[in-house]
């Protein structure tokens, strides 16, 4: 099975997050990919395959426990090595949910169109605030799509130096897959940070995490009143990326360095 390891949301290797792509020559079952997923053990892998009928590809993706409905940087990974690999400047990916995601190059960038989700207001529970390490937030919210908790707070500095107790974070909700903490920045090369927690669905932090701008890139947007921001995440590895809101699509700009290309052995054993 051919594979790649890639570095997303970032122009430098070792940065940003690493994504696997697996590419497959014919379909394999929900649980092989959830094992082989768990075998490379990154946030996210993806599995592609191409759709002869109509020229899209297939797209799943994995964390190492369970499938997810949407990955940002494992989908900017897949068009990365696609692009290098194929020279198209276009394609689609169809998830697994049936999502149609086009994706385009566009000078230095990959250019993704996502969806935008709404959120609607919350509460987060001291136990939550306890386990982040937060004695208070300025705005609760969630997203019902993506069962995500999102809590704004007012310190980007504040925010890189959390260090969650994630026993206690799980401890603290049930059915939902993550918490996403943000603040203004504090300085002009960007909008807003963010670090998103997942000890629910995925690891315990994902380094640079794009499917969240469906309802973040809006959220933010609304409250600075801007249509294009710069979003960083303050997580060990960093990441950054340019998004914007446009009608019912919110365009997320980044790029990848491919790692690693190899094949992936004894896999159906």
């Amino acid at each position: 099975m051919k594979t790649y390891f890639v570095d997303a949301f970032t122009n430098e290797p070792f940065k940003g997050n690493p994504a696997g792509v697996c590419f497959l020559d014919q379909d394999i079952g929900k649980e092989k990919m959830q094992i082989i997923a768990k075998e490379i053990g990154f946030s996210e892998t993806a599995f592609i395959k191409k759709n002869a009928e109509n020229d899209t590809y297939d797209i799943r993706f994995f964390s190492p426990k369970k499938e997810i409905a949407l990955c940002g940087h494992a989908t900017l990974s897949s068009a990365k090595v696609l692009f290098e690999t194929t020279h198209e400047s276009a394609l689609t990916f169809i998830t697994g949910e049936k999502l149609e995601l086009n994706i385009r190059k566009e000078n230095d960038h990959i250019v993704m169109a996502f969806p935008v989700y709404e959120m609607t207001t919350s509460t987060a529970p001291a136990s939550m605030l306890h386990a982040l390490g937060l004695d208070e937030v300025t705005n609760t919210s969630y997203s019902p799509k993506n069962k995500i908790m999102v809590l704004e707070i007012s310190d980007s500095d504040r925010l890189a130096s959390l260090k969650p107790d994630f026993n206690a974070l799980i401890a603290s909700y049930e059915n939902i897959n993550g918490v996403l903490v943000t603040a203004p920045s504090k300085d002009t090369d960007y909008d807003f940070h963010y670090r998103y927690f997942w000890p629910w669905a995925g690891t315990n932090e994902d380094p640079v995490t794009g499917g969240v701008q469906t309802f973040l890139t809006k959220y933010w947007a609304n409250k600075l009143n801007k249509t294009k921001l710069k979003a960083f995440q303050s997580s060990e590895r960093t990441g950054f990326m340019t998004t914007e809101l446009k009608d019912d699509k919110v365009l997320l700009f980044g790029n990848a360095v491919i790692m690693l290309e190899g094949q992936l052995k004894n896999w159906n054993g």
